[in-house]
């Protein structure tokens, strides 16, 4: 259980500070737009980059740093949804009314949830080598991984489901104006991380 215990803590540590993956699935459910399509895809996806990493597929990526070098397509992705989360900021005007809000395809929501996770590298380091390699001073490894992946699924269902709590703050249209800006914000800083090879 003490294994289980630590990979909850670590997988937890990473998981929280807010990212452009986060930011999607709060928004997701702050709209209630596919969230149990989408916290399940993101939770999921963690589940097999955890045990990737702690299969030891870590070491061998840590060992091929060109794997984690800046790649163009997720920085090209990251920017374009950047740009259009700043004009809706500087457009406004949105309150939010689930029954006015024409709603995305699931597919679309997907298409978009798949690249904000497989495009980004800081993903493959954080998910991949840095619990690949927290796990390597565990005794079961096999209850590192579990505790890890427990943490993503409770940390997205949370995410997604708690922004409901959220939803008389974005009520206003300036509310969402704000949560577009800081989004565009962090999507470009994320891309430009990736450009500098950061």
């Amino acid at each position: 259980m003490h294994d289980y215990w630590a990979g909850l803590g670590a997988a937890l540590s990473l998981i929280v500070a807010i990212g452009a993956q986060n930011a999607f699935v709060l928004r997701q459910g702050l709209l209630r737009q596919h969230v149990w399509a989408v916290c399940l895809f993101c939770a999921g996806s963690d589940a097999i980059l955890i045990s990737a990493g702690v299969a030891g597929a870590g070491a061998i990526v840590g060992a091929h740093p060109g794997f984690c070098s800046p790649c163009v397509g997720g920085a090209a992705f990251l920017l374009l949804y950047g740009l259009r989360a700043f004009r809706s900021a500087r457009e406004g005007g949105h309150a939010l009314r689930a029954a006015e809000t024409g709603a995305a395809t699931l597919a679309s929501v997907l298409a978009t949830a798949a690249a904000l996770t497989w495009l980004n590298p800081h993903v493959y380091l954080d998910t991949v080598i840095l619990l690949g390699a927290i796990s390597a001073k565990a005794e079961s490894r096999a209850g590192f991984a579990l505790g890890a992946i427990t943490a993503s699924f409770s940390f997205f269902f949370a995410l997604g489901y708690g922004a409901r709590l959220l939803q008389p703050v974005f009520a206003k249209p300036l509310s969402w104006r704000i949560l577009d800006a800081l989004v565009g914000a962090m999507m470009w800083t994320i891309a430009f991380s990736l450009i500098r090879g950061g």
